[in-house]
């Protein structure tokens, strides 16, 4: 895969899908397009107080398992997207995983989600709203203790499939290495 190229002109209207002819918001037909396999990881993290990482991390929030419930929301979030984000078309998501590692040096909760489907379009903006999605619900779960949280570094980390084809953002570590939460 290869790093992401940016464009060194600034964009114009023609280059812009999701504008028609005469510069109005529209939603990009893709019905022309092959159905190919697509996926999208995304990551994020939330910052905080190593003492709410270490509560989040054992479960003894007062609202409860913050894990299972911002694993459940962004899973939600994904399904969703095209409710949430006005031009996004719906998909037939066929997997949505949401991750967690602690970073205990950083002190902060790491969040990674990858969605797939088989459709004409991809699937990042559902990568990236599970991500999203997930780190406010932790910060919903543990503002009690930790109001100074910070929501940091959504983005996303690759894709594939499609007629764009494959990207993969330079200087990712595995997610693989390290435990999870």
């Amino acid at each position: 895969m290869a790093a992401a190229k940016r464009k060194t002109k600034p964009a114009t209207a023609s280059d812009l899908t999701h504008l028609d002819r005469r510069g109005r918001v529209r939603m990009v037909d893709v019905g022309a397009k092959a159905a190919t396999r697509r996926e999208a990881v995304a990551r994020g993290a939330v910052r905080m107080a190593p003492d709410t990482l270490a509560a989040i991390i054992g479960g003894t929030l007062k609202k409860g398992e913050a894990l299972a419930a911002a694993r459940i929301a962004g899973i939600m979030a994904a399904k969703r997207t095209h409710e949430l984000i006005p031009l996004c078309h719906q998909l037939p998501l066929e997997s949505v995983e949401v991750e967690f590692k602690p970073d205990h040096g950083g002190a902060a909760l790491l969040i990674q989600a990858r969605a797939a489907t088989t459709a004409r379009t991809g699937v990042e903006m559902e990568a990236l709203a599970a991500v999203a999605v997930a780190a406010l619900t932790i910060y919903d779960m543990a503002k009690a203790i930790d109001r100074a949280m910070t929501i940091e570094a959504v983005r996303l980390v690759r894709k594939s499939g499609g007629r764009s084809g494959a990207f993969l953002r330079a200087g990712e570590a595995d997610w693989e290495s390290g435990p999870r939460a």
